[in-house]
């Protein structure tokens, strides 16, 4: 009995485990405790990192995240609207936006390898069939929105886009269960208004309205609507990286873009016309996938932290930046109609981050606002009366 007692001791002694038996008459407990080495591992030990292109934005204060991340996305993501309007310009090119958005996907998929070697833990943490699924949004927001591009001039193009902050809010209420304010709402009304004024103004000065692009823009709307909550849940639930995020994305894009150009025949005619114009193709391609990786990169960090209707906001606010340089860089007709709708689609993003700043910066919220001026109203009225 003492040797069964002492081998029940050995085995409860063992590093890493905590066992607990019971005899007829006596209880045994072994606790101990792991050195320090096999406390956590190293990708528990930065669960919460959020790293942009080696820079580790957790070690920032959230003003300074804010102002990183708005600031990578205005910068590249504009270099980037310029070289696709300038891509679309050469002669010839307009068929071949879904070869464009092969090419662009394979840059992204080299991109994302290269950071993700760069990193200390490479595990895939987010499951296969949710990657395939925001795989099939990434190629229907971006395919969908180039290929238009064939058929809609670029500042239309870039206001239809524009009027995705509806569809992410609708989509936030049913996959993520949110809800939200009045001012929200009425954020979203401001600028879809001042976008769809900025497209009849557009269609009288300058139409060049198509059906199908119009149609095809809508779909990446609504894509592209979807794919930032998708994306927003994915990473606060499995705690993705950002550049694992975009290799395991637009490598899966890549796949299904190579398959359906292949099944269509459309693989060939783009192939032979950009050998033919390579520096005007392939070269602008490269330069305008490196600035829409790292612009990626800044958005993906800016949904981690604060969310997707936030980061909708802010690229909506570049998309409107873009228009205004769109027609200082290429010959456009202008109107006054465009500055008017362009000041409602600036309110309404005043009105979004008023609404998300309400109670870090102790703002009225617009009810109370309205609720203590009728108490003022009737408290005046009633002094007059006495």
């Amino acid at each position: 009995e003492k040797q069964k007692e002492d081998n029940n001791s050995t085995e409860c002694s063992e590093p890493g485990t905590m066992d607990l038996k019971f005899t007829s008459s006596r209880k045994y407990i072994s606790i101990s405790v792991p050195s320090k080495s096999q406390t956590m591992s190293p990708h528990i030990k930065s669960v919460d990192d959020v790293v942009v292109l080696g820079m580790n934005l957790t070690k920032f204060s959230k003003p300074t995240q804010f102002f990183i991340c708005v600031s990578g996305v205005f910068m590249f993501y504009l270099i980037y609207g310029y070289l696709q309007e300038l891509i679309f310009s050469v002669e010839g090119f307009k068929p071949f936006g879904w070869y464009l958005t092969l090419v662009q996907f394979g840059f992204y998929s080299i991109f994302g390898l290269i950071e993700l070697q760069l990193i200390q833990d490479k595990r895939r943490r987010i499951p296969g069939k949710t990657y395939m699924i925001i795989a099939f949004l990434t190629v229907g927001t971006m395919g969908l929105s180039n290929t238009s591009l064939g058929y809609l001039n670029y500042p239309t193009q870039v206001i239809f886009k524009c009027c995705k902050l509806i569809p992410v809010m609708i989509g936030g209420v049913f996959i993520q269960g949110k809800r939200y304010n009045i001012v929200d709402v009425s954020a979203a009304l401001c600028m879809s208004l001042g976008l769809i004024w900025f497209t009849l103004a557009d269609s009288t000065v300058a139409p060049n309205f198509n059906l199908t692009g119009v149609v095809l823009i809508s779909l990446a709307l609504c894509a592209d609507a979807v794919i930032g909550n998708v994306q927003e849940k994915a990473m606060k639930l499995h705690n993705g990286s950002n550049s694992e995020m975009v290799l395991y994305s637009y490598s899966i894009g890549f796949v299904y873009i190579l398959f359906g150009l292949t099944c269509t025949s459309g693989l060939s005619p783009a192939v032979t016309f950009c050998s033919k114009h390579l520096l005007q193709t392939y070269g602008y391609a490269f330069l305008f996938s490196l600035t829409g990786y790292f612009g990626i990169s800044f958005v993906l960090a800016l949904i981690k932290i604060f969310g997707a209707l936030l980061a909708v906001t802010v690229t909506t606010g570049r998309k409107a930046m873009t228009i205004v340089l769109s027609f200082l860089f290429f010959a456009k007709p202008f109107t006054l109609q465009y500055v008017w709708s362009g000041l409602l689609v600036v309110l309404g993003i005043f009105l979004n981050v008023y609404s998300k700043n309400m109670d870090k910066i102790k703002l009225p919220s617009l009810h109370g606002l309205w609720k203590k001026t009728m108490e003022e109203r009737k408290t005046r009225t009633l002094s007059q009366t006495v």
